[in-house]
């Protein structure tokens, strides 16, 4: 076989930065991002250097009020113009949700790293779109001793999340479940009077990552707009330089991870 006879299984590309308008419950015609995209595809063919260009123009056609529906909506047209049997492809981007601090009042926005899954089946079947998003947020430190006069501490917990949904599912929300359920959210500005109320609730509020993460699985477990989920908390305390990880799924091997009411 010659060097321009050479058939390939697996051809991609990686940190493609694109310009994309990305679902928002607060904006209903997208927010504007940069996503990074990855790609890898799987092709019984001849390969060609036009691959490349079939794949960016599909890219053209579709980066508007990308979300579940619109993704797999629109895989198809990867796989046809890329004659492709299998096509994977991950969009990560920055979202940002303007919050209000809680004392001031004042605005701020705050950016999450949000990442959408794109991954066709190798047999016929349904396209599968995991919505994966980090959500930063304040919890106990294990360590605390509560029955000592300011001798509880707060540590930032990473809660990374990710959702098969089975309709669409809006950043928004996941951040308000996290925000609701830890100690306190993280803001990207904070006056004085806001900082002096986020320390004396960390001092006077015990809440472990532990039991943010289960107060999360049990909401996700009963919203029945989700086919599976996944929670992993990444935990940095005060005194270390590595972080510790918890985390839970929906799964039958995880009791109550998922049934209805």
């Amino acid at each position: 076989m010659t060097e321009e006879k050479r058939f390939l299984v697996d051809v991609g590309m990686k940190n493609l930065p694109f310009p994309m308008k990305v679902l928002s419950k607060a904006n209903p015609d997208g927010q504007q991002t940069i996503a990074n995209i990855s790609i890898s595809a799987r092709i019984m063919h001849e390969f060609e250097a036009k691959w490349i260009d079939a794949f960016i123009g599909v890219l053209h056609q579709h980066r508007e009020k990308i979300g579940t529906k619109t993704l797999r909506a629109n895989i198809a047209d990867y796989v046809t113009k890329l004659s492709a049997s299998r096509v994977n492809i991950d969009f990560d981007y920055p979202f940002f949700i303007e919050k209000i601090t809680p004392k001031s009042g004042e605005k701020c926005l705050v950016r999450y790293l949000c990442r959408y899954s794109v991954r066709t089946p190798s047999v016929r079947g349904q396209t599968d779109v995991i919505f994966k998003i980090e959500v930063p947020c304040l919890t106990t430190y294990p360590s605390s001793k509560a029955k000592k006069l300011k001798g509880l501490f707060g540590q930032l917990s990473m809660m990374d999340i990710e959702i098969d949904p089975k309709t669409e599912i809006f950043p928004e929300d996941i951040v308000d479940i996290v925000d609701r359920h830890a100690i306190s959210p993280v803001y990207s500005f904070l006056t004085d009077e806001d900082q002096d109320y986020i320390i004396e609730k960390i001092h006077s509020q015990e809440k472990s990552s532990v039991v943010v993460v289960d107060e999360i699985k049990d909401e996700l477990a009963h919203n029945r707009d989700i086919n599976w989920y996944s929670i992993r908390s990444s935990n940095f305390g005060m005194l270390h330089t590595y972080s510790t990880v918890i985390g839970t799924e929906k799964s039958m091997w995880v009791p109550f991870s998922g049934y209805e009411e």
